[in-house]
C-alpha cells in the first residue's frame, strides 16, 4: 500500500509561484510512476504532469508546459510540482497520484491509471 500526502498549497497572486510536495510512504517512489492532477469546482479531474518510474520520462499538459516543473527526490521519497507564472485558471485542488509499474513503462495520463491518491492541496490564484 502507498500513502501520499500533499502539502504546499495556498493563496497566491497571479504571476506568483508555489511549490507542491507529495511525500510517499509504504513504498519508495523509485518503484512507482507518479503524476499530478487537478480538479476545479464543477470540472472533471485533469492531468497536469507525470514522471515515470525511471525518472527519465516527464510530460506536461499543454496548459502548464513552460510554467510547471515536476521533479522527484528519491532520498526524501517526495515528488514536487513547482508552479510558476500562476494564472487564475490554475485555481484547483491538486492531487498527486502513484502506481506500481515496470522500469520501462511509458507515461500515464489518465486518473483511472493511478490507484493511489493523496488527499489534495488547494491552490487559489487571484488576479
Amino acid at each position: 500500500q502507498v500513502q501520499l500526502v500533499e502539502s504546499g498549497g495556498g493563496l497566491v497572486q497571479a504571476g506568483g509561484s508555489l511549490r507542491l510536495s507529495c511525500a510517499a510512504s509504504g513504498r519508495t517512489l523509485s518503484r512507482l510512476a507518479t503524476g499530478w492532477f487537478r480538479q476545479a469546482p464543477g470540472k472533471e479531474r485533469e492531468f497536469v504532469a507525470t514522471i515515470s518510474r525511471s525518472g527519465g520520462n516527464i510530460d506536461y499538459a499543454d496548459s502548464v508546459t513552460g510554467r510547471f516543473t515536476i521533479s522527484r527526490d528519491d532520498a526524501r521519497n517526495t515528488v514536487y510540482l513547482q508552479m510558476n507564472s500562476l494564472k487564475p485558471e490554475d485555481t484547483a485542488v491538486y492531487y498527486c497520484a502513484a502506481k506500481y509499474t515496470i522500469l520501462t513503462a511509458p507515461n500515464y495520463y489518465t486518473a483511472a491509471d493511478f490507484p493511489f491518491w493523496g488527499q489534495g492541496a488547494q491552490v487559489t490564484v487571484f488576479s
